[in-house]
């Protein structure tokens, strides 16, 4: 019994040491292989990771990644590169995206990370102007749309305020939407809405607008004739002077870019009536001759009118001196010196003897202007044919 329960004891020994010798050989033929393996760093579409592998070559090492391979992948080295230890290894799976611009639409396959390497990628540099969807930080993903609209600059002339502005619009609608301008059912804009904007171009916005104005305004008087056959043919003679009336009008003004373009009326209002001047026009032949005792002379028939010391441009002194202020009872009249010598004495009709004493800017040919100390008096004189007798 007692060598029987040493032999057990010796047995179960030897399984021990066995199962201990068993595990520190699987032990160190683990730390073998592990410590065997190379450090190989992985970039897979721009996140990195460390890994340790017995692979031999990269495509290998992509395949324990449960990557697989396309044709169009980035991938760097090639994979048939023996794997060492510390080998970095990048790779970026291609993608077939669609661009779009103004000119054309294509699709393309790319291995770009964002919207922004995909555009450089094509060579294509951005500006801040340039409308980019979406935007360029965006990460790229397989079917992506991006859009790319090169911008270009044109000149903008809004209400006549002008500035050069930047745009990738095809239309004059969509360019202002892009602006943020608006326009009210009167504005218009040329060239008109739904022509295409250009490089360099010029879009007009023309600001319209219609505003009522009211303004009161003088009434014309007219002019009326009546004959008068107890006045000399030729004569005339103020009956009834004219008087302006005052009319309110409201206008209907259009304004383009705050400058009147036009005005309508829309109503007027008669605030004071018009009184029309009449005059009577002499209709009797003349038939009269000097009286019997005016001296001989040479006889002409004249235009006469008449004119007062205080009229405009006047100075109250004639050409030869005489001062009309101090002589308010003068006879004098201003001829044409070619036609009547200044100091002849006449002889006019309807005015008596008189001095020719004086010239005037409008007396030319035969014409003469009689002197007359009242106004209201010059002004019935009016104009006339008269004869008159030139006595030296």
């Amino acid at each position: 019994m007692k060598n029987l329960f040493s032999k057990l004891v010796n047995t179960k020994k030897w399984s021990i040491i066995i199962a201990s010798f068993i595990v520190l050989l699987f032990s160190a033929g683990f730390v073998t292989y592990e410590t065997s393996k190379k450090s190989v760093t992985l970039s897979l579409d721009g996140k990195e990771r460390v890994i340790k592998t017995h692979a031999e070559t990269v495509q290998e090492v992509l395949e324990e990644a449960d990557i697989s391979l396309q044709s169009k992948d980035y991938l760097l080295p090639s994979k048939d590169t023996r794997v060492t230890d510390n080998l970095k290894v990048v790779w970026k799976s291609a993608k077939q995206v669609q661009l779009s611009t103004i000119n054309e639409e294509k699709a393309i396959w790319t291995t770009a990370l964002t919207v922004e390497e995909f555009l450089k990628e094509q060579n294509i540099e951005i500006n801040e102007f340039d409308q980019v969807k979406p935007r360029p930080s965006t990460v790229l993903q397989k079917g992506m749309n991006v859009v790319f609209n090169k911008a270009f600059p044109l000149t903008l002339n809004d209400g006549g305020v002008v500035k050069e502005v930047w745009s990738t619009s095809t239309t004059v609608a969509d360019f202002l939407k892009q602006q943020g301008i608006t326009l009210t059912q009167l504005d218009r804009v040329e060239p008109g809405l739904e022509n295409t904007v250009s490089e360099h171009g010029i879009v007009n916005v023309i600001r319209v607008e219609k505003v009522t104005d009211v303004v009161e305004e003088p009434l014309s008087f007219a002019v009326v004739t009546q004959k008068d056959d107890n006045l000399d043919k030729g004569s005339e003679k103020m009956l009834t002077p004219g008087q302006e009336g005052l009319v309110s009008r409201e206008y209907e003004v259009t304004k383009e870019n705050g400058q009147e373009v036009s005005r309508v009326v829309m109503n007027e209002k008669v605030l004071k009536e018009k009184v029309d001047q009449v005059v009577a026009v002499g209709a009797k032949e003349i038939t009269e001759v000097a009286s019997r005792g005016a001296e001989s002379g040479r006889e002409i028939y004249v235009t006469a009118t008449a004119y007062t010391a205080s009229c405009s441009g006047c100075s109250g002194t004639t050409a030869t001196g005489v001062n009309l202020h101090a002589n308010p009872n003068a006879k004098v009249i201003a001829v044409d010196p070619s036609v009547i010598p200044l100091g002849s004495k006449v002889y006019v009709e309807g005015y008596g003897y008189a001095i020719a004493a004086d010239t005037g800017g409008a007396i030319k040919g035969n014409k003469i202007d009689v002197f007359i100390a009242s106004k209201q008096d010059a002004y019935q004189w009016g104009r006339k044919t008269v004869k008159i007798k030139v006595l030296d």
